[in-house]
C-alpha cells in the first residue's frame, strides 16, 4: 500500500511540475482580433490595433510581458490561429459552444456589443422577431457567430450568405444581392463611413441582440495557466474604473482621424 501511495504522490508531483514548466514557458503573448471592427479592433500595418489591443497591452505592461499583435488577414483566420495555437489570445469574441472547445474564455466580459440589421435606405422592413427574416436574403461576415441559439436558427430557417469582410458585405447589400446585413453597430458604422456609404444605409430600430465581448486564450497557449487569473482581475478592474470606455473613446477618435486624412 505504501508503495502505491508513493507512486501516486510521485505522479502528482510530476504532473504539477509539468504544469509549472508549461506555464513558465510563456515568454511572449501573441494576440489577434478582428480586422475591421473599429473602434474595438482593426488592422493596420500587419497588426491589430484599437481599444482591445490597448487594453491587453496595459495588462501585459503591468505583468512585464511582451506583446506582439498580429493580423491574420480575416476574422475567420484569427479564430483558426487561436485554434491551432498560432496565437495565444483573441479579443472582441462572443461566446459560443464550438469556440469554447478550443478557447478558454476570460470572465468577465469587457464590453457589450450591439448587433443590428442594416438595410439599404428606402428598403426598411418591420423587424420585431427572428421569424420576420424568413424568406428574406441576408448577408454577414465570414466567421461571425451570434450565439448558439441564433446560429442554429440561421442554419435551419434563414438564408444568409457570408461575405469576405464587412466591406464586401456592404457591397453585396448595396448591389441588391441581399435585403439585410447582420453586423455589429460599431464596425457597421465605421465601415459605412469609410466607404462613404452611410447616407445609403438605414439601421433597423430593434437590435438583433447585444452580445458580451470577451478576451479568450487558446487552449494550446502556455500563457493561460500562468496569467488567466490576473487577466480576469485586471479586466474586471478596468471595466469598473472606466478604463475600457476611455480606450473605446480614444480609439474612436483615432479611427475618425484616419478617415479624415
Amino acid at each position: 500500500m505504501k508503495k502505491y501511495a508513493l507512486i501516486n504522490l510521485l505522479m502528482i508531483f510530476l504532473l504539477l511540475m509539468s504544469e509549472v514548466a508549461i506555464a513558465g514557458s510563456c515568454e511572449k503573448l501573441i494576440i489577434t482580433g478582428h480586422t475591421s471592427y473599429a473602434p474595438v479592433a482593426w488592422e493596420e500595418g500587419g497588426a491589430i490595433i484599437g481599444a482591445s489591443t490597448k487594453m491587453i497591452e496595459l495588462i501585459a505592461q503591468d505583468l512585464g510581458l511582451t506583446v506582439e499583435s498580429k493580423s491574420m488577414g480575416s476574422w475567420a483566420n484569427a479564430q483558426n490561429a487561436v485554434k491551432t495555437g498560432a496565437a495565444d489570445v483573441i479579443f472582441g469574441i462572443y461566446y459560443n459552444d464550438v469556440r469554447a472547445q478550443y478557447m478558454n474564455y476570460i470572465k468577465p466580459s469587457y464590453m457589450l456589443d450591439p448587433v443590428v440589421l442594416m438595410v439599404p435606405k428606402g428598403k426598411a422592413f418591420s423587424f420585431t422577431k427572428w421569424s420576420d427574416l424568413i424568406g428574406k436574403e441576408g448577408v454577414t461576415n465570414k466567421g461571425e457567430s451570434y450565439g448558439s441559439e441564433f446560429d442554429a436558427y440561421t442554419a435551419d430557417k434563414l438564408d444568409v450568405i457570408r461575405g469576405d469582410g464587412i466591406e464586401k458585405c456592404f457591397e453585396i447589400l448595396l448591389q441588391g444581392k441581399a435585403e439585410y446585413m447582420i453586423v455589429g453597430l460599431y464596425p457597421g458604422m465605421a465601415e459605412a463611413k469609410k466607404m462613404k456609404a452611410w447616407n445609403k444605409i438605414k439601421t433597423l430600430p430593434k437590435q438583433l441582440k447585444a452580445f458580451k465581448m470577451y478576451v479568450a486564450f487558446s487552449k494550446k497557449s502556455p500563457c493561460y495557466a500562468k496569467y488567466h487569473r490576473i487577466f480576469s482581475e485586471k479586466i474586471q478592474d478596468m471595466v469598473k474604473n472606466g478604463t475600457v470606455q476611455t480606450l473605446l473613446i480614444l480609439s474612436q477618435a483615432e479611427w475618425d482621424n484616419q478617415l479624415s486624412k
